[in-house]
């Protein structure tokens, strides 16, 4: 369930522009960028492409199989590599559940999940390597040890990672089969109507802007997310919801709430109030939300059955006290 962190311009080390060529018509792209940029091996290029690094004529590109035409003009952006394998350090972790087995933790606002590019350390999984010793390196992949699903930096909450290889396939098989049970809570614009019922539609990289997800009418990932209101503010100029995941895609909840015209409080992606709204919040209220700079979402819940013991979990977590105290201003 890939959840990958936006680029930022500060990322990018590297810019080529590349103008086709009559003589490369009906070329693969990832074959003509290993013609014209021969240091960068055809796996990498073909990373590149699918993590949205690749523009034609000012449109995401993400399959490396694409065929272009003469006059296309390809810009491809390269960010600084990854070291291949991320060091122990000790950050304080939030440890709701462990054993020898996996563990779970509560994480905050701002913690990246795994390194990357402009996030190269102080993440989760430097985090888990330092609690967990060297034996996690290598668990379910080098680059991210013991992690199974992701939160994006600036959402909070549950997740759980595996300390042992089998237990990472186990838990990797429960989220592919939807095995799991996963609840998040989100300040949202305007109040959902029907209170109560499920957003679907395709998720993929959005072809005007390839930081933003988007509901594709053409490709993209199937994604389901179920939702309930729990309580309205002002007059319906706010609400408090809890979706529940059937699939897991990169912004899902982000992005089906903004495609139903319900974005996230302090999404700075997604995230936009119209002046009605505003204008039905205090001057306090309207103050606090100005100054909440990320998007109002936590998960709140996370279940399932334990791959060896066979008992089942299931976790709960309070909202964290920024969002607790926007409801607060919000009942004010």
């Amino acid at each position: 369930m890939p959840d990958i962190d936006d680029a930022r311009e500060a990322d990018i080390t590297e810019r080529h522009e590349i103008l086709v060529e009559p003589v490369d018509k009906r070329e693969r792209v990832d074959r003509l960028l290993v013609k014209k940029l021969p240091t960068l091996s055809r796996s990498r290029l073909q990373g590149l492409i699918i993590t949205g690094q690749l523009s034609i004529d000012g449109k995401t590109i993400d399959n490396p199989a694409f065929r272009v035409k003469p006059g296309q003009s390809l810009v491809l952006e390269v960010p600084p590599a990854v070291p291949a394998e991320p060091e122990a350090q000790d950050i304080e972790l939030n440890i709701v559940f462990e054993d020898p087995y996996l563990i779970v933790i509560d994480k905050p606002a701002g913690m990246v999940v795994h390194p990357a590019p402009g996030n190269l350390d102080g993440t989760l999984v430097n985090a888990l390597i330092g609690h967990c010793g060297e034996s996690l390196k290598g668990i379910g992949g080098v680059r991210r040890p013991g992690i199974v699903h992701r939160l994006d930096k600036d959402t909070t909450g549950l997740m759980v990672a595996a300390k042992t290889e089998a237990v990472h396939q186990a838990l990797t098989e429960l989220f592919a089969a939807r095995d799991i049970e996963r609840a998040y809570q989100a300040l949202v614009w305007g109040r959902p109507s029907p209170e109560q019922g499920e957003i679907e539609g395709n998720i993929g990289r959005s072809p005007r802007n390839r930081k933003k997800m988007a509901v594709l009418r053409h490709g993209g990932k199937t994604a389901l997310t179920r939702y309930r209101s729990l309580k309205s503010f002002a007059e319906g100029a706010v609400s408090l919801i809890e979706c529940r995941l059937m699939t897991g895609r990169t912004h899902q909840i982000r992005v089906h709430l903004t495609e139903k015209g319900h974005s996230l409080i302090g999404d700075p992606v997604y995230g936009r109030a119209s002046e009605g709204k505003l204008q039905r919040l205090s001057d306090d209220t309207r103050e606090t939300i100005k100054n909440f700079n990320r998007q109002a979402l936590h998960a709140c819940v996370l279940g399932f059955k334990h791959p060896i013991t066979a008992e089942k979990h299931s976790f709960q977590s309070e909202l964290p006290p920024d969002i607790s105290n926007l409801i607060y201003s919000l009942e004010s």
